[in-house]
């Protein structure tokens, strides 16, 4: 088969999105098929080590508003030809803005089966744009809904999110299909090199997280909790990998409690960097409660590391409360969080316990497992009749007018929250109340 893939994110943007998108196309390479990722540039782009997928990369702008991500522009004429030469069997989109328009016109001309992956849930994002109203997120979840309709299969990566979907009114055929983990690669990692790197002493216990600092992971919350451990266990670390614009929250929090010589914020790692630190780790943290699946949370577990987690989409499906870790309520206070922490730390035969059992749950989500299941969809849209793009029910606008319709919102409310800035500042350089 000929797979043309489109993404708002691609390597070496480092996220969840990237990461599923490069390894299943590299799994998919492995099966004998042939893929095209059409995704964005990036600024300071650069080989990654590994199998590559044909890369066909559009104009874009760098940073949008303030995020990493890459937003495109109007899609010129030659990626519309290079498209043509591949002649793809099957279209996937993995957003349903930017480039996900892009995914449902490339469909519809050629008569192919259009996939959606709903990677990402989309109005935990709304930070991003100036003002953060409940309406923009209502718009946002319907858009996104509507965009599934218009597919012929909708990829949910884990149940929580299926059901989610459901509840939202998606109407087209769901498939659970996580995204896999590499379990030999990560369980291979060296802990005493990214150590000794990194300037951790070789017997401190060691919290770790990794992921994207970005204000929608709740990363206040886990430092706070954190910090409370760390004030009872003086000897341990917090090691967090990744980088964001909440890193300066993080070490405020650290250093109002005094504790910065016990955080360690390393930035972004990959390959096999990402593999050393995760071995470098005892206990892995996660707070997130907007993840549609928790792939952190898995290669933490391939490396043995039992993860704390709150119960959230993500990692309730990984997650076995006393088994490989802890699952915590949505609402645990930070107390409870760092308790959780306390237990395996205080605890050897249950640690022992937990590491066995996040290492049996990573083998029940390994990449060449669900790049098979992934093919077996792909090849069954290929032979159904109902398999093409549907058309837009007639009473919903067109996509392109939804999506010129949010823009022009978000520019709205950016324009209004300027101007009320730029009045309220004007009347205080004037001693007004």
């Amino acid at each position: 088969m000929n797979i043309c893939m489109f993404t708002n994110t691609y390597v070496p943007h480092v996220g969840g999105v990237a990461r599923s998108v490069q390894f299943f196309a590299e799994d998919l390479i492995d099966l004998g098929h042939r893929v095209l990722v059409v995704a964005p540039t990036f600024s300071d782009e650069k080989e990654t080590p590994g199998k590559h997928p044909e890369v066909l990369r559009v104009p874009a702008i760098q940073q949008f508003n303030g995020s990493d991500f890459s937003v495109r522009i109007p899609l010129p004429l030659y990626v519309d030809q290079e498209i043509e030469k591949f002649v793809p069997d099957v279209v996937h989109s993995h957003h349903p803005f930017l480039l996900g328009d892009a995914a449902v016109r490339v469909a519809r001309k050629r008569a192919r089966p259009l996939v959606f992956t709903h990677h990402t849930l989309y109005e935990q994002y709304t930070h991003y744009v100036p003002i953060d109203f409940d309406k923009l997120k209502e718009f946002v979840i319907r858009l996104a809904t509507m965009y599934a309709n218009l597919c012929s299969r909708v990829v949910a990566p884990s149940r929580s999110v299926a059901r989610l979907l459901l509840d939202r009114g998606v109407s087209r055929p769901i498939e659970e299909i996580p995204t896999g983990v590499d379990v030999s690669f990560f369980a291979a990692g060296n802990g005493e090199r990214f150590r000794r790197d990194s300037h951790l002493p070789d017997d401190a216990p060691v919290i770790g997280h990794v992921g994207r600092l970005a204000p929608e992971k709740n990363l206040p919350y886990l430092a706070k909790a954190v910090c409370i451990f760390l004030e009872k266990a003086p000897e341990a670390h917090f090691l967090v990998i990744g980088d964001g614009p909440s890193q300066s929250e993080m070490r405020q929090i650290f250093a109002d409690r005094h504790l910065e010589d016990r955080l360690h914020l390393t930035g972004e790692a990959s390959g096999t960097r990402l593999r050393d630190a995760y071995s470098a780790m005892d206990l892995f943290v996660f707070s997130s409660k907007s993840e549609t699946q928790g792939m952190v949370l898995l290669e933490a577990m391939a490396a043995g590391k039992p993860v704390v987690a709150l119960d959230a989409s993500g990692s309730r499906e990984v997650i076995r409360d006393g088994e490989n870790g802890r699952l915590l309520p949505g609402d645990a206070s930070t107390a409870n969080f760092a308790e959780a922490m306390r237990e395996f730390h205080s605890k050897p035969k249950l640690a022992r316990d937990w590491r066995f059992g996040a290492r049996q749950t990573a083998q029940q989500f390994s990449r060449e497992a669900c790049a098979a299941k992934m093919e077996k969809l792909y090849r069954s849209l290929l032979t159904r009749h109902d398999a093409s793009v549907p058309e837009a029910p007639a009473e919903l606008e067109p996509l392109d007018a939804l999506s010129a319709r949010i823009k022009t919102e978000w520019e709205l409310w950016r324009l209004k929250t300027a101007a009320a800035l730029d009045a309220v500042q004007s009347r205080s350089g004037k001693g007004l109340p």
